[in-house]
């Protein structure tokens, strides 16, 4: 070992590529995308699109706070679109308007979590972030 800084514990997440307001741009050194893929998994019911793509990726815990506000800015406030990370011990979920971060398993503020993305239209299924 060469005795160099410590490195910070990873939370990780998914962030839907179709949540970004149109003409939006998320410049961030603070995300490392670790798998892309897409799916038939929207809810146009909902307003939602069909196909969702998926960007799975880590944030390291230094980073974590100004990705969340980095997301904040980016998040579409129509729909029902939120990105939710986290680490083993905490969850962060983001809103266009809001940002939430709790211990996992705190479940009165998860509920509070859950109560602000039904206010905004998030389906019931899609509230199905861990922790």
């Amino acid at each position: 070992m060469d005795g160099g800084p410590a490195s910070s514990s990873l939370l990780s997440g998914v962030l839907l590529a179709e949540s970004l307001r149109l003409d939006a741009v998320l410049t961030t050194d603070a995300l490392r995308v670790r798998r892309v893929w897409r799916a038939d998994a929207g809810d146009p019911e909902a307003g939602q699109p069909s196909l969702w793509t998926f960007l799975e990726f880590d944030v390291a815990e230094d980073d974590a706070d100004r990705l969340a506000v980095d997301l904040r800015d980016v998040l579409s406030d129509v729909g029902g679109w939120y990105c939710s990370f986290g680490s083993t011990t905490e969850m962060i979920v983001v809103f266009a308007d809001r940002i939430f971060r709790y211990r996992r398993g705190d479940a009165a503020a998860r509920a509070a979590v859950e109560a602000h993305a039904r206010s905004l239209g998030v389906p019931e299924a899609q509230l199905d972030w861990e922790g």
